[in-house]
């Protein structure tokens, strides 16, 4: 049993520790032995405690997929949304803020990915979060750039794969987080150069 309690938790709590709890299991074990019943018994819980809070298997592991994204997203908006800076040490902070999130998963992120891989849960709640993330994307880097809403959203949606396809390299062993830090950001600042220049600062 992971997480002994030893209180009664409220219904917010205890879905909480049970996601805690299936990171851990994802982590240690992998993505494959996760299910509702492995979660109850490692969380000290009975299984229909499990299937109240999460439905299916596939409803659990979307929930910590919508997990990991928010947390990528809040560091995101904590590293980026205060002070006044360059276009250079913006794209190189929101580079390794991007980056860095996957080293904190620990690769989780991947793997409960590849777990949901072919649902249409799953690609459903992928484009709600990748939609998401990139206006975020996009609303940090709009003070820089000359191009339109529309097209600087596309472009991150292109740039946000090349981000997560460099960061799972990295959990792969093949390149150190700074160098995928530093690659995702020549990529972020050549993808919006052109065909359009980017300032150099934000403007008054």
């Amino acid at each position: 049993m992971d997480e002994p309690v030893s209180r009664r938790l409220s219904r917010p709590e205890r879905r909480q520790q049970l996601l805690r709890t299936a990171m851990t299991i994802i982590r240690k074990e992998g993505a494959d032995r996760l299910t509702l019943g492995r979660l109850a018994a490692r969380a000290g819980v009975s299984k229909p405690v499990a299937y109240d809070h999460f439905g299916t298997r596939s409803g659990l592991l979307i929930a910590l997929y919508k997990l990991i994204d928010r947390q990528q997203s809040d560091a995101l908006r904590e590293a980026l949304t205060t002070g006044e800076r360059s276009f250079e040490v913006t794209v190189s902070m929101l580079a390794a803020a991007h980056v860095h999130c996957h080293v904190d998963t620990s690769g989780e992120w991947h793997a409960v990915g590849a777990a949901l891989a072919g649902s249409e849960e799953k690609g459903a709640v992928y484009q709600e979060l990748l939609d998401g993330y990139a206006r975020l994307f996009a609303a940090v880097l709009k003070p820089y750039c000359e191009l339109d809403d529309a097209e600087l959203e596309r472009r991150c949606v292109g740039l946000i794969g090349a981000g997560d396809a460099l960061s799972a390299a990295m959990v792969r062993g093949q390149c150190r987080e700074s160098e995928a830090a530093d690659a995702f950001a020549s990529l972020i600042r050549g993808g919006l150069r052109e065909p359009f220049s980017c300032r150099s600062g934000r403007e008054a």
